[in-house]
């Protein structure tokens, strides 16, 4: 039924339409959104990978503060409280020779993190120069630069952190070595395959006719363009650089006494299974697990949000 005005006239229905104009102003006006607060917002809708960043977010501050919200020492025996189960007292009970449980593990925490992302962080700067300047280059360069990665990919990787142990001694740092020596490679593959897929892109040979350095082509043109795929090999990097230290710990390669990580807590846990101080192994275990875990969901719903091929959906 059509509208009638005030002289009994029907009413146009282009009247109560908004013009073409008024809506390409609308749309012009709206905030456009940035290629990361996208990547953001498709994160947020990923629940799983929202609790892996929560998770570590949890995990990072109960490492800075947990050690000093229990009354009890991370290092001093106390015999007299040995092996006791969690209780009010000792919420995650007590070791062989008395220590607090609760504040071992967070200070653990701090061992391995720390470890775990330093020794991403030092594969991300080393793979991201070789890599750059391997794929940027090409020809006999990029040749002679994959065939010295091979090489090092294909050390034993256990070989290589025991003859570190023995020049250097057992340690943080020589930790710190052993991991970051050849963890590199996999990053350096990947920014060498982004920046091969790139380089021949009209601003990238732009660059090139106006006379800018492979510094700055590099820099400005081609890193920027390959964050994505890096800040997901460096969530799952994290990961695995914790698992590595916990494993060296573990078998007696790690951090010195009194003081401890994730690993060489598991590792004395291990022997009062039997005994049955089940909470020796268990939270130590229990974290490395979890952390594991975050890290893992996280960089897998980065990777979704980041995908070129999903940005419509």
């Amino acid at each position: 039924m059509a509208l009638l005005n005030s002289n009994g006239k029907p009413v146009e229905d282009h009247l109560f339409k908004p013009s073409s104009e008024k809506l390409n102003a609308e749309l012009v006006s709206r905030p456009s959104l940035s290629y990361w607060q996208s990547v953001w917002i498709r994160l947020r809708q990923n629940k799983l990978a929202m609790f892996g960043l929560f998770t570590m977010m949890g995990l990072t501050v109960m490492a800075i503060i947990g050690p000093w919200i229990s009354p009890h020492s991370i290092a001093t025996p106390n015999y007299s409280m040995v092996n006791q189960p969690p209780s009010l007292e000792y919420w995650f009970g007590t070791d062989a020779l008395g220590r607090d449980m609760f504040a071992r593990t967070w200070y653990g925490a701090r061992i391995s993190l720390f470890v775990g992302l330093v020794a991403a962080l030092i594969d991300c700067i080393v793979g991201i120069i070789y890599g750059g300047v391997s794929g940027y280059k090409g020809g006999r360069t990029d040749s002679v630069m994959m065939r010295i990665v091979e090489i090092l990919y294909g050390l034993p990787y256990l070989l290589v952190v025991i003859l570190l142990m023995v020049i250097m001694g057992p340690g943080l740092l020589t930790i710190i070595i052993a991991l970051t020596i050849t963890g590199w490679v996999g990053m350096a593959r990947i920014v060498r395959g982004q920046v091969l897929s790139l380089k021949q892109n009209e601003y990238v040979l732009a660059s090139k006719v106006f006379g800018a350095s492979t510094n700055h082509i590099i820099r400005r043109s081609l890193l920027p363009n390959t964050m994505g795929p890096i800040i997901i090999q460096m969530t799952l990097t994290v990961p695995t650089a914790i698992f590595a230290e916990a494993f060296l710990s573990f078998l007696g390669l790690g951090i010195s006494a009194p003081y401890a990580s994730w690993g060489s807590l598991a590792e004395d846990g291990l022997s009062s299974i039997l005994t049955g101080n089940w909470w020796r192994l268990f939270f130590p275990a229990f974290f490395i697990s979890l952390t594991m875990y975050a890290f893992n969901v996280f960089g897998d719903g980065l990777q979704d949000a980041i995908d070129p091929k999903t940005r419509g959906k």
